[in-house]
């Protein structure tokens, strides 16, 4: 059973690969698991997602997709490469390339076929032991920055979603929702989602 200290350790850059790596690196690399690399720095996903984690993913594509078709935006699922440029749109010159659990792209210009190329509208990252000091700390500065309009962060064994709203630059919390709460989107107007409703099944 991992402790909190293997977690913690697991959560900060591979210590295998020091300095700094672009988009181009992370294509020559043949690793059997998954990896991030944010600002030049490697980040491993530390485990397989647990079974209540893959569930509540699963879940929400189906209620996402189910509202966005004949849509114009259109979602996707992790592993799906998301770079996010500074300047530059070479692959030397990226240093930031993500998985996000779910992503929402409403710019069809920003895809291409390796993935997306920019800020996907809206991002969903469904927590676990192994990735919330990268989805709390980590990724919301990196969304913030980068222009990620919406933000959410599930938390599947709590049951509870906090949805972050860009706003002149910033992001803007909600509260903590819950059970009895419904939940809405701004990035995609009409959107709800009843958590008790969301939830229920999953115990």
């Amino acid at each position: 059973m991992k402790t909190e200290e293997d977690i913690s350790k697991a959560e900060e850059p591979l210590a295998t690969y020091p300095g700094k790596y672009s988009y181009a690196d992370y294509l020559s690399w043949d690793m059997e698991e998954m990896v991030e690399i944010i600002k030049g720095k490697v980040y491993k996903w530390t485990a397989a997602p647990s079974s209540k984690h893959q569930l509540v993913i699963g879940e929400l594509i189906y209620v996402f997709k189910k509202f966005l078709k004949n849509k114009k935006c259109k979602l996707f699922p992790a592993p799906f490469d998301v770079r996010l440029p500074k300047k530059s749109l070479k692959n030397e010159d990226i240093f930031t390339v993500v998985q996000p659990d779910i992503c929402v792209i409403c710019d069809k210009s920003k895809l291409d076929e390796a993935g997306c190329v920019g800020a996907p509208d809206l991002i969903v990252e469904v927590l676990s032991p192994s990735n919330n000091k990268k989805d709390l700390k980590i990724k919301y500065k990196l969304y913030q920055e980068h222009g990620v309009k919406e933000y959410w962060i599930l938390h599947p064994i709590a049951q509870t979603l906090i949805i972050y709203t860009l706003e002149n630059g910033k992001y803007l919390a909600s509260r903590l929702f819950g059970a009895g709460d419904t939940v809405a989107s701004k990035v995609l107007v009409g959107f709800e989602l009843d958590l008790e409703e969301f939830f229920k099944d999953m115990d």
